[in-house]
C-alpha cells in the first residue's frame, strides 16, 4: 500500500507556503492530505504559519502573537516567492486574494467542501506566549466542524509532548503525531506517549541512523516522516513501509509512486 502524499504547507515548493494558493495548488496535483503549522494571533485567531515573526514570509518585523487579524489581513504573504514577478511579462497574473493571511477555518472549510475526502495534519507550535490556550481553540474549531473525534479527517501534531497531553485531554479520540527532532530523543519519548501516538521523525534521520529507523518500524506505530522532497528520500520510506510521506513536492512524489 502506497504512504499518503501530505503537501507541506502546500505546494510550497513552487507556491509561498501558507497561502490558499499553495494549498489550492496541493489539491489540483492530487495530494493526499494538507500540512499546516498554526500560531494564535492577538485577537484570538488560528492562522497558518511557520515562523514567530513575519520577516521572512512577509517582509515585516511584526511578531505574530502580537498582531491582530485585521493588521495580518494587509500584509502580502506571496510576493517573497517571487520577488521579481512584476518585471515578468510572461508571469501569470496573480490573485491577491490567494496570496494573503490564511486562517485555519478557512483552510478547513476548504477541505470540508472538497470533493474528495481530504486530511489534514495540524501541527501546534510552542513554546509561545498562548501555551496551552493554541491546543484549546485548535480542538474548539475542529469540534465546530465535527472532527474532534475517531475517523476525523484532521490530526493535531507537534514537537511538544505535553501539547499532545492536551490535545487528547480535550478529544480523546483525535490522532496525534509526536514529531521527533533528533534520533537521540527516542528512548525517552517511548516509555511516556500513549500506545496509538502517531511517529513523526525527520527523513534525514532515518537516513543518517538506520538503527533508529528499525526501532520505530519495529514499534509497531504509524510513521509520517517529514520533509521528503527527493526520489532517495521516498525510497528511504518506502523500505520501511511509513504510512504517509510530507513533502514540499506533492505533485514529484505522486509522479514518483505512480510509476
Amino acid at each position: 500500500m502506497r504512504p499518503q502524499v501530505v503537501a507541506h504547507r502546500g505546494a510550497s515548493e513552487e507556491n509561498a507556503e501558507h497561502t490558499l494558493g499553495a494549498y489550492l495548488r496541493a489539491l489540483d496535483v492530487g495530494a493526499d492530505a494538507l500540512e499546516c503549522d498554526v500560531r494564535l494571533t492577538a485577537d484570538g485567531h488560528l492562522i497558518c504559519v511557520h515562523d514567530r515573526d513575519l520577516r521572512r514570509t512577509a517582509s515585516t518585523n511584526g511578531v505574530v502573537s502580537t498582531m491582530r487579524l485585521a493588521e495580518l489581513d494587509e500584509l502580502d504573504f506571496a510576493s517573497w516567492k517571487n520577488p521579481w514577478a512584476d518585471l515578468d511579462d510572461e508571469a501569470p497574473e496573480r490573485d491577491e486574494e490567494l496570496g494573503k493571511v490564511l486562517t485555519l477555518r478557512k483552510l478547513l472549510e476548504t477541505v470540508a467542501d472538497y470533493d474528495r475526502r481530504i486530511e489534514v495534519a495540524i501541527e501546534t507550535k510552542h513554546p509561545v506566549r498562548f501555551g496551552g490556550l493554541v491546543e484549546r481553540r485548535l480542538v474548539e474549531m475542529l469540534r465546530d466542524f465535527g472532527w474532534d473525534r475517531a475517523g476525523s479527517p484532521a490530526r493535531v501534531m507537534s514537537f511538544s509532548y505535553r501539547a499532545l497531553q492536551r490535545t487528547r485531554k480535550l478529544a480523546p479520540g483525535i490522532e496525534v503525531v509526536i514529531l521527533i527532532k533528533e534520533s537521540h530523543h527516542w528512548p525517552a519519548l517511548k516509555p511516556v506517549i500513549g500506545d496509538d501516538w502517531v511517529l513523526g521523525p525527520g527523513v534525514l534521520q532515518l537516513r543518517e541512523s538506520p538503527s533508529f529507523a528499525r526501532k520505530l518500524v519495529r514499534s509497531g506505530r504509524d510513521i509520517h516522516v517529514w520533509t521528503v522532497n527527493t526520489a532517495d528520500e521516498l525510497q528511504v520510506c518506502l523500505d520501511l513501509g511509513v504510512q504517509a510521506v510530507i513533502s514540499d513536492r506533492p505533485a514529484y512524489m505522486l509522479e514518483l509512486l505512480d510509476r
